[in-house]
């Protein structure tokens, strides 16, 4: 009982870490990339990443955690996966418009649940399926406006669903199979993810935005924004690899979308951005979702430990 407690207790620790730091990077970024005129995305996260590999490479040193050895070709291999994952991301970006983009984001969910059957035989109920199916209606009415295909974008949305959904599968799967914690897997990680996002970031930022990443004049506020950026990432990352670990890759995505709530709530109420009652609709039909899913998987947990 005591240890299903202190379970249940790092499980909130962690999502609150994630929705809170998150929702921060978020508002940090927009000020960097729109008010401040930096938009090398790509190149910012890579940067992210080797912050975070530096910042626990001395937490180790310190004895914060121990490191546990994992196979060179695996914790290889994920790396990469993630940085390629990233990278896609970004580009799906720039080829997309915004409204096919978030479908993008959307359609993560309903991959991972189809990858997870299939391949794992993970189960979910026709009650998680429902609460999942209310919170895309909602997020999907409160932050999708235009829908323009072309050939070019569609391609590189699929291939970015499919390595985001690997990836967060890995995630969880390697943590549980192997007996490594969040902190080091993503340590082991983190050094192939930067050096893949390092070599192609400025590539991918350049053909973006047509602008170099190095001649890019840095002022004194923008490298602040930037190191906050870095230091706020250390914590998004940490949260991401614990959320994924101590829940699901499909518990992740839902908190994501939480996190999308919130952002639109922030950028309404302290950047001035535009709301309408659509966003407002959407994202009170995205909680009730979201609270759908929470109930459901409670209640479902608590069945199975009976």
């Amino acid at each position: 009982m005591v240890e299903t407690s202190r379970f249940q207790m790092g499980v909130i620790g962690a999502l609150a870490l994630s929705v809170a730091s998150s929702v921060a990077i978020v508002i940090c970024n927009k000020a960097l990339m729109s008010n401040l005129g930096f938009p090398f995305a790509t190149t910012l996260t890579s940067w992210h990443l080797m912050v975070t590999f530096c910042t626990l490479h001395v937490a180790q040193k310190f004895n914060v955690f121990e490191t546990k050895s994992i196979e060179m070709k695996t914790i290889v291999l994920f790396g990469i996966l993630n940085g390629v994952s990233i990278g896609l991301l970004n580009l799906s970006l720039g080829f997309n418009s915004i409204g096919f983009y978030q479908m993008t984001k959307l359609a993560i969910i309903p991959f991972t649940v189809l990858l997870e059957t299939a391949f794992l035989k993970k189960q979910f109920s026709q009650k998680i399926k429902l609460s999942l199916f209310v919170l895309l209606l909602g997020v999907g009415i409160a932050s999708i406006t235009d829908l323009q295909l072309n050939l070019v974008g569609s391609v590189l949305s699929l291939l970015a669903i499919a390595t985001t959904c690997v990836g967060q599968i890995l995630t969880n799967t390697i943590q549980k199979r192997l007996n490594v914690s969040s902190t080091q897997l993503l340590y082991h990680s983190a050094p192939y993810q930067a050096a893949i996002l390092f070599v192609s970031g400025p590539l991918v930022d350049q053909f973006l935005t047509k602008q170099n990443v190095f001649a890019y004049k840095y002022s004194a506020v923008v490298s602040a924004f930037i190191i906050l950026s870095c230091l706020i990432a250390v914590s998004v990352n940490f949260s991401t690899f614990l959320v994924i670990g101590k829940t699901s890759p499909v518990t992740y995505q839902v908190l994501g979308h939480l996190k999308t709530c919130l952002v639109l709530g922030f950028g309404y109420t302290l950047l001035h951005d535009p709301f309408t009652e659509r966003n407002i609709v959407g994202i009170l039909i995205a909680i009730f979702g979201m609270g759908l899913y929470s109930y459901f998987c409670t209640h479902e947990n608590k069945k199975t430990e009976q």
